[in-house]
C-alpha cells in the first residue's frame, strides 16, 4: 500500500533466491497489529471508558467509528501529499502518530478531546495502511511477495484474537487507561525497531505519479475495489454486532469463546493464503467468498444448533483470515506501477465499509432484528462472487503475472 513504484527492481528476477527478511517483515506486522488493536481496543473496555468520561456507551462506541472515518477521509489525500516521502520516514511518522494519539487517549478526562485523539489515530492508520502492503512487496523477492504480505497482515487476526482479549483483561484489572498507555509503549519500541532494522525505499518522483481517478480506469482495479467494499461491509455487519447476534441465539455468555474460535480459524486461513497466494490468488478469493457464504447460510438456517454455530464461525474465520492479503495483493497486481494510488483507494473503501457496517447493522437490528444479519451477508456476497468470477482477465486473473509478484 505504498507510494513507491511497485514494479520490481532489476534484482527481482525469476531466479532471485533471496529469503524473506523476517525481522523487517515482523516489524511491519507489529505495525499492523498496533493499527488494528488501536482501532478495536475501545470495544473491550467500553463500559469503563464511558463511565470515566461521563457519556453513554453508545456515545463512547463512536470512538471506533470516528477512527474509521479519520482513515477513510484522509487516506487518499495524505497518500498523495506524501507520495515523494521516503518509505521509512513515512512509516515512522505514522507510528509516532499512534504513540501521540494513544497517549492523549490514556490521559484525557474529556470526551471531546478523546474523540479528537481517536480521529488523529485514524489519520495515522490511513498513512500506515496505504504504505504497509507495498512496503512488504518491496522487501521480498517476487516469488515470495504474496507470502511477505501475508506475514505482515497476520497482525490483524492477532490483534482481534489476542490483542483485544488481553487489553480487556488488563483493563478490567488495572483500568482502561493502562491499556492505551501500553499501546504507546509498544509504538515507541516499534519506532526503534523500524529505525534499526527495516530497509528504506524511495517514494515516487513527481513525473511518475498518476491522478487517482485515472488509476481507477486501469483494468482490474475497479473490480477489486468493489469486492473490497462489499465483502468488508458484509463482514463488519456481522462482526460488529456479534455479541448481540449471539445473545439472540442464547449464546450471549459465549461471546469470548466464539471470538477466540473465529480468531484461530482466521490465523489458519491466513496461513493457507500465505502458502498458496503466489499461484492461486483467484481460487483462494473464490474460496474465501464461498466459505463466508457457507457460514452465513449455516447461521441463517441452522442457528438453533449451537454446535453448528461454531462450525459456521470456523468457516467464517477461514474465509476472512486471508481476505486482507488477497485483496491488497490483487489491487497491487492490478495497479502495477500505480499500485500506490490503488492501495490508497482500497484503504478508503475498506474503512468506509467498516464505518458503514455499523450503521447498516444498526438499521437491520432496529427494522428486522438480529436474525437478519446472516441473510444480509448472503445477499451482499452474491455480487461479490459474481464480480470475482467475472474478473478472470483483470483483477482476479486465472494466471498471475510473475513480474507482479
Amino acid at each position: 500500500m505504498s507510494h513507491e513504484i511497485t514494479a520490481p527492481a532489476p534484482s527481482h528476477t525469476p531466479t532471485d533466491d533471496r529469503k524473506l527478511p523476517m525481522a523487517a517483515l515482523l516489524a511491519l506486522a507489529t505495525a499492523v497489529f498496533i493499527t488494528s488493536l488501536t482501532e478495536t481496543l475501545p470495544a473491550g473496555v467500553l463500559p469503563a471508558m464511558s463511565a470515566d468520561l461521563g457519556v453513554g456507551e453508545s456515545a463512547m462506541g463512536q470512538s471506533v467509528t470516528i477512527y474509521a472515518i479519520g482513515t477513510a477521509l484522509t487516506a487518499i489525500p495524505l497518500s498523495t501529499a506524501t507520495a515523494g516521502w521516503r518509505r521509512k520516514r513515512l512509516l515512522l511518522t505514522a507510528m509516532a502518530g499512534f504513540a501521540a494519539a494513544n497517549t492523549v487517549t490514556a490521559v484525557s478526562g474529556n470526551y471531546p478531546l478523546t474523540m479528537v485523539a481517536r480521529f488523529v489515530a485514524g489519520v495515522a492508520a490511513g498513512l500506515a495502511w496505504a504504505l504497509l502492503a507495498g512496503y512488504a512487496r518491496r522487501l521480498a523477492p517476487v516469488r515470495l511477495q504474496g507470502k511477505a504480505i501475508a506475514i505482515v497482515m497476520a497482525g490483524i487476526p492477532l490483534a482481534l484474537s489476542l490483542g483485544v482479549p488481553a487489553g480487556t483483561f488488563l483493563g478490567d484489572r488495572f483500568g482502561w487507561r493502562i491499556t492505551f498507555t501500553m499501546m504507546t509503549v509498544l509504538a515507541l519500541l516499534l519506532i526503534g525497531w523500524i529505525a534499526a532494522i527495516v530497509p528504506d525505499h524511495p517514494g515516487q518522483r513527481p513525473e511518475e505519479r498518476t491522478p487517482m481517478l485515472r488509476t481507477l480506469a486501469i483494468p482490474g482495479v475497479a473490480p477489486v475495489l468493489f469486492v473490497t467494499l462489499v465483502f468488508v461491509l458484509a463482514h463488519t455487519i456481522l462482526y460488529t454486532y456479534i455479541a448481540t447476534y449471539l445473545d439472540h441465539l442464547g449464546l450471549g455468555g459465549a461471546t469470548d469463546l466464539v471470538l477466540l474460535v473465529f480468531g484461530g480459524a482466521s490465523l489458519f486461513g491466513l496461513w493457507l493464503v500465505g502458502a498458496w497466494i503466489h499461484r492461486r490468488l483467484r481460487a483462494l478469493t473464490i474460496a474465501a467468498t464461498l466459505l463466508f457464504g457457507a457460514a452465513a447460510a449455516v447461521l441463517a438456517v441452522f442457528s438453533d444448533s449451537h454446535a453448528l454455530v461454531y462450525v459456521a464461525v470456523v468457516l467464517w474465520g477461514l474465509g476472512w483470515g486471508g481476505a486482507p492479503t488477497l485483496l491488497q495483493t490483487a489491487v497491487g497486481d492490478a495497479g502495477g506501477d500505480e499500485a500506490d494510488a490503488a492501495q490508497a483507494m482500497l484503504v478508503t473503501l475498506w474503512n468506509a465499509a467498516m464505518a458503514g457496517g455499523g450503521v447498516v447493522g444498526a438499521l437491520l437490528l432496529d427494522l428486522l432484528g438480529a436474525g437478519s444479519f446472516p441473510w444480509s451477508v448472503l445477499v451482499l456476497l452474491i455480487p461479490v462472487l459474481a464480480v470475482v468470477v467475472a474478473a478472470r482477465a483483470h483483477g482476479f486473473p486465472a494466471r498471475r503475472d510473475h513480474t507482479n509478484g
